[in-house]
């Protein structure tokens, strides 16, 4: 089969056929895949449990067209969208729902097994990892559930927000859209957005997810419930405490790409609570209801669609980031 091959720098190329290998995996055929910045992360050394010699990708929907005996709760046939966190349901942090540090798994497709950027891919424990589709969610709708819908709600969730908050986004790209869509959600009273990229801050504003808008160099707010950090600078970094009110949650989406200093003496007497991680992306059942229900919608996210056999072009466009750019849809070559 085709895949987009990680092996010093990126290449299109041939791979064999994923084969059931555990009777909890299944096999899917993709339908739809996406490129996210941490595939770019990878590619420029700063994952350093990724694996070479690997197929990037880990955000994809398809069909399932085989399963291992231990799969129960998708059958061949199934339309599914996939969970980028692999895990096993058991173990001590997976009952606790801290599925991104699976002792069993943990970010593992496209990082260090094959991932989705190919015809076909096997996904391991089949049962947590794949969502099914209800006949009125399509692949589209849905693209973006195991992921940075999933990352978005898991920003928003770390606020433990209260009806009627003040949440400040920083950075309007689509992990920080889907942190506004889930924040609104879950009944913040006013959004913030917060980029550089005015372009992005309009795109917020035309999807209704935020209230107001801001520069870095404009804003003056100082009284954020809660601070969803999207953006991964140290700028962005130093922005997301200070904005945040007495006692406030920041919640730190972000991957950055070098470390981070918290100003404790400056801090001091704010009283502010940190949380930060890879995302645990336990929440894909609910994230499809809600789709269906068109509670929240990220169709608007997809602005370039590319085949497969032109990956290669996709992936720059997506690091050059020209205007207007948030997603790219990678289509099966005809």
């Amino acid at each position: 089969m085709k895949a987009l091959i990680y092996n010093n720098g990126i290449h299109y190329g041939e791979r064999r056929m994923p084969e059931i290998l555990n009777p909890k995996d299944a096999i899917v055929k993709v339908t739809l895949s996406s490129i996210c910045t941490s595939d770019l992360h990878i590619i420029k050394g700063f994952v350093p449990r990724a694996k070479s010699d690997i197929v990037l990708g880990h955000e994809f929907v398809g069909e399932v067209v085989a399963i291992g005996d231990d799969v129960k709760k998708v059958s061949v046939g199934d339309r599914v969208s996939a969970n980028c966190e692999t895990f096993c349901g058991e173990c001590y942090f997976c009952k606790r729902g801290w599925v991104n540090n699976c002792i069993n798994g943990g970010w593992e497709l496209g990082c260090r097994i094959d991932g989705c950027q190919a015809e076909y891919v096997r996904v391991p424990y089949a049962d947590n990892g794949l969502t099914k589709l209800p006949d009125s969610v399509s692949y589209e709708n849905a693209l973006f559930v195991g992921d940075i819908l999933a990352s978005g709600y898991f920003g928003a969730e770390m606020c433990e927000i209260q009806k009627g908050d003040t949440i400040a986004v920083i950075g309007a790209g689509p992990v920080g859209l889907c942190a506004m869509m889930c924040a609104k959600y879950m009944g913040a009273g006013k959004i913030i957005a917060i980029d550089i990229d005015k372009t992005r801050l309009k795109i917020a504003q035309e999807q209704g997810l935020a209230d107001e808008v801001f520069t870095p160099e404009t804003c003056d707010i100082t009284n954020a419930d809660g601070v969803i950090e999207c953006a991964g600078t140290s700028e962005t970094f130093q922005l997301a405490w200070t904005i945040a009110r007495p006692n406030a949650i920041v919640g730190v989406v972000a991957m950055y790409e070098e470390n981070q200093i918290l100003p404790l003496p400056q801090m001091y007497g704010k009283n502010l609570t940190f949380k930060t991680g890879g995302v645990d992306a336990n929440k894909c059942d609910l994230l499809v209801k809600l789709i269906e229900e068109k509670k929240i919608s990220t169709d608007f996210l997809i602005t370039h669609t590319f085949s497969l056999d032109r990956i290669l072009d996709a992936y720059r466009l997506f690091e050059e980031k020209p205007e207007g750019c948030l997603k790219i849809a990678i289509t099966p070559t005809c």
